[in-house]
């Protein structure tokens, strides 16, 4: 197994955590671990989920990423937080790549 993805098998053993995706930086996934619903069934349409995460969230990324930058040029985005009714969305921004993690907000340890 590489290292890559026992690291997604360790988030994914998280409480709450719901799916895993892995966007290159052609906005391309190219790693992606079952999404599910807040109940934890998968949701119906995996690849329609994985890519509009894949396509949406980066560019947020980016948006706050310049947002930042525009602050204080001599700092930089790390990771970014968004928490909506349903979810929990937590990402890591790279030049190389974008980590998506996706939660249920309410789950508890």
């Amino acid at each position: 197994m590489s290292e890559v993805e026992a690291t997604l098998q360790r988030i994914n053993g998280h409480t709450g955590v719901l799916g895993t995706i892995i966007v290159n930086d052609e906005g391309e996934p190219v790693r992606a671990t079952t999404v599910c619903n807040k109940d934890g069934t998968p949701v119906e349409d995996q690849v329609g989920t994985v890519k509009q995460y894949a396509e949406l969230i980066p560019q947020l990324a980016q948006m706050a990423r310049n947002m930042v930058r525009d602050l204080d040029p001599g700092n930089d985005l790390n990771f970014l937080r968004i928490r909506s009714l349903h979810h929990e969305i937590m990402v890591h921004s790279d030049p190389e790549f974008t980590l998506i993690v996706i939660q249920n907000p309410e789950a508890t340890e």
